[in-house]
């Protein structure tokens, strides 16, 4: 089975290369399932029905958000309405939506789960007793693929070596740059820590480098918008073994 994992999707720019890209990509790798990470995918940050639904309608089979889950109201009926739409699991009780799905690709059931990071980020509730309770309540599922949106680099190591051996597939969102650490774990787990975004190339996690520069220089607010120019979609395929739930091989991706 070949797993692809798109970083976080950023605006329009990021929609529309993503649509451009991904149906041949799909084909010509013979992809099985795409899970895209799209808090970012409406102009302004958040996710709305209308780039959510760009997203499903372009390819994506799953979309995985984080600390923009909530950003935008429209949202949140949505959340409970799309089963394939998820929230990191670790939210309070009562927030909408949910934190895993599982997809039935006929031949076999995949977890996809979203978790989020602690360090540097909200006070949420704690995303490893949150992994564990999502693989214990999907024991017909022999691949699980976690979305660890985290900001520390630490703590998304040890997410994967928490769930090494468990898990088929770890990989991080958030930051923006894709890591290069892609590699399979000692038990077996595809890992990653950031898989990058997708959105403008010249840009700073997508904003305009000039607007960036300026928030840091001068500390007064500043209104982000999104930089134009050329796009880039950071990906990351990971081939698993149906049968054993082991990552094989992993291969990081940079589709301009």
């Amino acid at each position: 089975m070949k797993i692809l994992v798109i970083g976080d999707v950023v605006g329009t720019g990021g929609c529309r290369h993503l649509r451009a890209k991904l149906p041949a990509l799909k084909r010509t790798m013979g992809i099985d399932l795409v899970i895209a990470n799209g808090e970012n995918s409406a102009d302004g940050n958040g996710i709305t029905p209308v780039s959510m639904d760009h997203l499903f309608d372009s390819g994506v089979d799953v979309i995985t958000t984080g600390n923009h889950s909530f950003r935008r109201p429209e949202s949140y009926a949505v959340y409970d309405e799309e089963p394939y739409l998820l929230r990191p699991d670790n939210f309070p009780p009562g927030a909408p939506g949910k934190g895993w799905c599982v997809y039935d690709l006929g031949r076999t059931q995949v977890c996809v789960a979203n978790l989020m990071g602690t360090v540097y980020m909200e006070s949420l509730d704690d995303p490893f007793r949150a992994a564990d309770a999502i693989l214990k309540a999907t024991p017909e599922c022999a691949v699980h693929v976690f979305d660890f949106h985290a900001e520390a680099t630490a703590e998304k190591r040890a997410m994967g070596f928490y769930l090494d051996g468990r898990a088929s597939v770890v990989f991080g969102t958030h930051t923006h740059v894709q890591t290069a650490d892609e590699c399979i774990l000692p038990d077996g787990t595809g890992y990653i820590t950031d898989v990058g975004m997708t959105g403008p190339v010249h840009s700073v996690l997508g904003v305009k480098p000039e607007l960036a520069i300026a928030k840091m220089k001068q500390k007064l607010p500043v209104r982000f918008a999104n930089a134009d120019g050329p796009q880039m979609m950071n990906c990351a395929l990971f081939t698993v073994d149906e049968r054993t739930g082991k990552a094989k091989e992993v291969r990081r991706l940079d589709i301009r």
